[in-house]
């Protein structure tokens, strides 16, 4: 916590349990020992004037406008740097501080073009505020453009510019920067007057270390940094709090509005995952909801060979229900099924399974999870009791030792990621096992005490072996153990991993990681105080994702580093709502609250609710659907804002399957890839045009507020409702809260959850029941949700994607930070210009060895199928092993992934594929033909959007 954040904004925190009493201009108030002096006046109710103190950073002392006058003491300090002391007499205007005050701010004004009438930030500038609240009327010093810089307007970044005319040089940039975000892109050049901020070696903000999260623009007390939607549009008159609809950092913001447009998405301090920070996609990547591309009216057709037909909201309902009544009668109760989104809120995901369930009369309804973190529901539920991570995000301040394994933070969580490198740079160690050397690795004031660049594919022996350190050594927490888990198998499990054949030095020859950095990292996790697990889709997206998660829960058992702050075992949830899918019953054997649908007592409770029988038998995942689809049982799907034709894996044995169905309804935003196979598209609503709430990743549910009406005419949740009528399962809801209140009833871990409490308390972490009414930021405290903790033996099992002659390099996948997952959305805003297109990085030796260069056209074949994209030579991946991004459909790199997944979920093993790499003139056959398809579906709608 910073010293400006205890002395700005909200409520106190207090340093100690000591309290200080002081007197300011004669009124008496007591604050915590430690508290600044700015702080404790606002506390009482005076607002001392200021311009480089904000809450976003480290208090700086440097504006001298907040000078105070203390009895007995020379001088005029700043009261954002001065702590309170007993007995201390503070005054805050007197004449002399007038006349200070009035003084330094004529200064900073004669340095700032007097254009203020015509300044986009009119009614938005600290400058101006503070010029009225210290009485500056009159200049008598004249502007002088000569002296102060003034190159122009740096209008590079498409999101904002940069005037350096307008910079009065308080440094509030380069320490959100530094301090918030942790890029230190920013700097102060030059001297005295010729002091200008400046990205990076002086170059425009688009080709500096800039990676656009807004910290900056949010610090800026004058238009010098300035959103060009507020010079567009301007100031914003009202605003609405809701939650990004991006990663599972699930960020807060204000949705600032000037009437019905919204101006800009300002993250809001009092969100408890952000903290008042946001990243380039949360902040300024909202565009697509206004994209041409959207679709607003429902279409149908015959055949997927078919021009879309336009049609009424009250025809695609009836046309749908009438199909899949058609094919149940045909082909049997089993044959149809749904699929969930992790992008839609809690109320649209349990209303969209409910309807499977009840509706349709059976269990074939899954989530994008599975083809992400079903893993993790599976490993954490069997090791501690439940499916979800331990901590919130909150935790990671009090850790000191932090092992990341497959995940890259600053790129798929970046605002979380801001806050560990916050801690890392405090003086937390950092050990990183990956395959490639992600920026935390190496990166301003950070570098990694370990970085265990293993093989792909080798992550359970790689976490073994650390355990086989920690037990042969003697560095397990046996109180611990012994307390809180069961001793009986805990001991079978020591044997295990003390097998010789699990040392560092006999798994080296499988991992390719040095013994010695392995045992150094176990001793660092083991002894270097609070341990912390942060593991992302490196740990789950393989064939034995479930035995890793398991693996990673018994060394944080066997260590102690479980259930307390600054510890614990902690999945990083890739989509915004992909917790709170699984929350709901998006899994086929689960009903909501993670209750097999084979629990009588369960089932019971949902039947008597929602007047239905329901199936004891589990239904079909995704990939059996595809499957069934092929062998002619699976006929008709519900897709429901997921584009698994270019998220999941094998490419073209997903479309032969999405083919052969006769009813394919796609509710989304756009005619995404999977689109050009539907036969109905139901034009969904975007987060800004809806009611409901997100879970993210720390089990926080936050509420979703409509911003707008919703341009399709319907929130998603609606149209569900719309289609349970019209298939005769009766849904009656006026609002999502309604949902929510039904959720509550039913899920044993909702049950304190309402939109009441939700907006009293901001969020809740579930559990939130009688037993914790606030809801529980941190598992596990007295005791295993399961009882005892249970150590699961993980045996290593090579994955059967081999490499050899043919394909003798192993490919991953991974994310970057302008873009999200499969791109539907950030390929239609301005990031586009930091990421045009998927490249394949390649290590500079197996790139000579090919005949390769940086930028050439290379074929990536595999087992399964090949694709073409350029090449991208560099040293972040170690030779032998090739990575690319997933961002844009016309890569296809899912033509390249097999089918391959993990032993207990089918997550797909899109993490170890054998590959070969040779030059190429271009894209593939596949690639040409499939991009054809889809300009073809784009054509067919370009008119029914151009009506629009």
């Amino acid at each position: 916590m910073s010293l400006i954040q205890e002395i700005d904004y909200g409520t106190p925190e207090s340093k100690s349990e000591k309290m200080v009493t002081l007197t300011i201009d004669g009124t008496p108030v007591t604050v915590p020992e430690g508290t600044s002096v700015m702080r404790a006046a606002m506390e009482m109710g005076t607002q001392i004037p200021k311009l480089c103190a904000t809450d976003m950073v480290e208090s700086f002392g440097s504006c001298r406008l907040c000078l105070i006058e203390i009895e007995g003491r020379n001088g005029t300090p700043a009261s954002c740097t001065t702590p309170v002391a007993e007995g201390m007499a503070v005054k805050t205007q007197t004449d002399r501080l007038k006349r200070l005050r009035k003084g330094v701010m004529e200064l900073y004004i004669s340095e700032h073009p007097l254009d203020c009438l015509t300044c986009s930030a009119n009614g938005d500038c600290e400058l101006q505020d503070m010029a009225g609240a210290v009485g500056l009327r009159d200049v008598r010093y004249g502007y002088d453009g000569a002296r102060h810089p003034n190159p122009g307007i740096d209008a590079s970044n498409p999101y904002f510019t940069y005037e350096p005319s307008k910079c009065i040089v308080c440094s509030r940039c380069v320490r959100a920067c530094e301090e918030v975000q942790g890029t230190f892109a920013l700097t102060i050049a030059g001297r005295g007057f010729k002091s200008v901020v400046s990205p990076s070696m002086e170059q425009p903000f688009i080709d500096s270390e800039c990676v656009s999260c807004g910290a900056c623009v949010q610090a800026c007390p004058t238009a010098t940094l300035n959103e060009k939607s507020i010079i567009d549009i301007g100031t914003p008159e009202h605003s609405v709090v809701t939650t990004c609809a991006y990663c599972g950092v699930g960020c807060t913001f204000k949705a600032e509005m000037r009437g019905d447009e919204l101006v800009r998405m300002l993250p809001y301090k009092d969100g408890k995952a952000n903290r008042g920070h946001s990243c380039i996609k949360g902040r300024f990547a909202y565009g697509y909801a206004h994209h041409k591309d959207r679709i607003t009216k429902p279409m149908i057709r015959e055949k997927i060979t078919d021009p879309w037909r336009e049609v009424s909201w009250e025809e695609a309902i009836q046309h749908t229900a009438s199909e899949f009544k058609r094919i149940q009668a045909k082909y049997g109760k089993d044959s149809v099924g749904g699929i969930t989104s992790s992008r839609c809120t809690n109320e649209e995901t349990f209303l969209v399974q409910k309807l499977i369930r009840a509706g349709f009369g059976n269990n074939n309804v899954d989530t994008c999870a599975r083809v992400c973190h079903s893993p993790t529901g599976y490993g954490l539920k069997t090791t501690y009791g439940t499916s979800a991570g331990t901590q919130d995000f909150d935790s990671v301040e009090q850790s000191d030792v932090i092992l990341i394994i497959g995940a890259n933070p600053t790129d798929g969580h970046p605002v979380f990621g801001s806050r560990m490198k916050k801690r890392l740079r405090e003086g937390a160690k950092l050990i990183i096992a990956d395959p490639r050397r992600i920026d935390l690795v190496r990166s301003p004031h950070i570098e990694a005490d370990f970085h265990l660049p293993l093989k792909p594919g080798t992550n359970v022996a790689l976490v073994t072996s650390l355990a086989h350190v920690i037990v042969t050594e003697g560095l397990a927490d046996e109180q611990f153990i012994r307390e809180r888990c069961d001793w009986d198998e805990f001991q079978d499990w020591a044997a295990f991993v003390a097998d010789p054949r699990h040392s560092p030095e006999a798994v080296e020859k499988v991992t390719g990681v040095p013994a010695e950095q392995v045992r150094g990292a176990a001793r660092l996790y083991a002894t270097g105080g609070n341990g912390a697990i942060y593991y992302g889709l490196g740990v789950t997206e393989h064939s034995q994702g479930s035995t890793t998660v398991m693996a990673i829960a018994n060394l944080a058992m066997l260590t102690g580093n479980i259930g307390r702050e600054g510890v614990g075992v902690n999945p990083l949830r890739g989509q915004n709502n992909v917790q709170g899918s699984c929350d709901m019953g998006s899994f086929p054997h689960e009903l909501p609250g993670y209750r097999h649908v084979s629990n009588t007592h369960a089932r019971e409770e949902f039947e008597k609710a929602w007047g239905r029988p329901l199936d004891h038998e589990p239904g079909l995942r995704i990939p059996n659907m595809i499957d069934a689809a092929l062998d002619g049982s699976f006929k008709g799907l519900y897709i429901q804002g997921e584009d698994i034709l270019q998220s999941d894996p094998n490419t073209q044995h997903m479309a032969a399957g999405l083919a052969a169905m006769e009813c394919v309804v796609v509710q989304d935003l756009f005619l995404v890839e999977t689109a050009n196979y539907a036969h109905v598209f139901l034009p969904g609503s975007t987060f800004l045009e809806k009611n409901g709430t997100f879970t993210n990743a720390e089990r926080r549910i936050q509420r979703v507020r409509k911003v707008m009406a919703p341009i399709n005419g319907y929130e998603d949740w609606e149209i569900t409702q719309l289609l349970s009528n019209a298939l005769g399962f009766p849904m009656h809801y006026d609002h999502p809260s309604q949902i929510m209140d039904e959720i509550a009833r039913l899920t044993p871990t909702f049950e304190g959850v309402s939109y009441e409490k939700l907006d009293e308390l901001g969020s809740v972490q579930w559990p939130c029941n009688e037993a914790a009414p606030d809801g529980t930021p941190v598992m596990h405290m007295d005791h295993f949700v399961r009882g005892k903790g249970k150590f699961v033996i993980t045996e290593y099992v090579a994955t059967d994607e081999k490499t050899g002659p043919r394909f003798p390099l192993l490919l991953t996948t991974g994310r970057i930070l302008s873009q999200y997952n499969v791109g539907a959305q950030t390929r239609r805003t301005a990031n586009v210009v930091w990421h045009e297109e998927d490249r394949l990085e390649i290590h500079p030796h197996d790139a000579e060895n090919r005949g390769v260069r940086d930028g050439d056209w290379v074929k990536i074949a595999s087992r399964a199928g090949e694709t073409t994209l350029r090449a991208l030579i560099t040293e972040r991946v170690a030779p032998g092993v090739v990575y690319t991004t997933f961002h844009h459909p016309t890569t296809q790199v899912n033509v390249v992934t097999t089918e391959f997944s993990d032993w207990a979920t089918n997550c797909p093993e899109y993490k170890v594929t054998a590959v070969q790499v040779a030059p190429s003139n271009g894209p593939s056959e596949w690639q040409e033909e499939y991009e054809e398809l889809s300009k073809a579906a784009r054509r067919i709608a370009e008119p029914l959007v151009a009506a629009e």
